[in-house]
């Protein structure tokens, strides 16, 4: 599951997914040798983090647009491979403006593009607006909602894989099934509420598809949508 993750002095750190990633914590992060670096799961997840950064059209589209923005994304800076809890796969932390990635849980290259994508949209919303993430849950439940929409968290044939097809617009209710699970996982509410909050701003939040300008459903879609965007201004400059 692809979680949220903030970080600025939280009362209580369970309530803000503190918990799932524990080398954001200083007091217990021990820093890695070479050896663990080059032999571990640091090394293959820093490997495929830089073939998202350049292959994945995703990922490219999102690294442009945040440039374009003001919020040039610096690998080295902005992206952490850690060892976080079993149930997570990524996260953005909002106080420091990185995204880490769970080194232990992401084996696979597909797994890592989908991670990337998950939490670049956080990045951008958090780039691109006054996004309130610690108090305000509208906020948060809006920029979870994007992420699942338009990651391909929800493609079919990630959902053909959990063995979740066939439903009438199936993919609305896996964006809000994904969303509400990964507040549930950095907020002490309950489902309800979370349900609540989800539905006040599904219908805005599902239908915001910046900066793709579509829901892009699969590898060649995100293409077109890269295309597009990197040409957004061609049309203006031949007038």
């Amino acid at each position: 599951m692809l979680t949220f993750l903030t970080m600025e002095q939280p009362k209580q750190e369970e309530e803000y997914g503190y918990d799932l990633f524990p080398e954001r914590n200083s007091a217990n992060y021990k820093g890695r040798s070479l050896t663990e670096s080059l032999f571990t799961f640091n090394h293959k997840c820093q490997v495929m983090l830089q073939f998202a950064t350049e292959t994945s059209p995703y990922a490219k589209l999102l690294l442009s647009a945040m440039k374009s923005s003001g919020c040039k994304v610096l690998k080295d800076r902005h992206f952490s491979c850690e060892d976080c809890d079993g149930s997570v796969s990524g996260g953005f932390d909002a106080a420091s403006s990185q995204i880490v990635l769970c080194q232990n849980n992401i084996h696979q290259q597909s797994h890592m593009n989908r991670v990337v994508t998950h939490e670049l949209i956080h990045a951008f919303d958090h780039c691109r607006a006054h996004v309130d993430w610690f108090d305000n849950l509208r906020h948060l439940a809006c920029s979870e909602i994007r992420a699942a929409n338009l990651s391909e968290d929800c493609s079919f044939s990630n959902e053909v894989s959990r063995f979740n097809f066939g439903l009438k617009q199936h993919h609305q209710a896996c964006v809000r099934g994904r969303a509400l699970r990964s507040i549930l996982a950095v907020r002490k509410i309950s489902r309800q509420e979370a349900e609540k909050i989800v539905d006040e701003v599904f219908d805005t939040c599902f239908n915001d598809h910046a900066p793709f300008g579509r829901i892009p459903h699969g590898k060649k879609d995100a293409g077109f949508a890269y295309r597009d965007y990197e040409n957004r201004d061609r049309y203006y400059a031949n007038l």
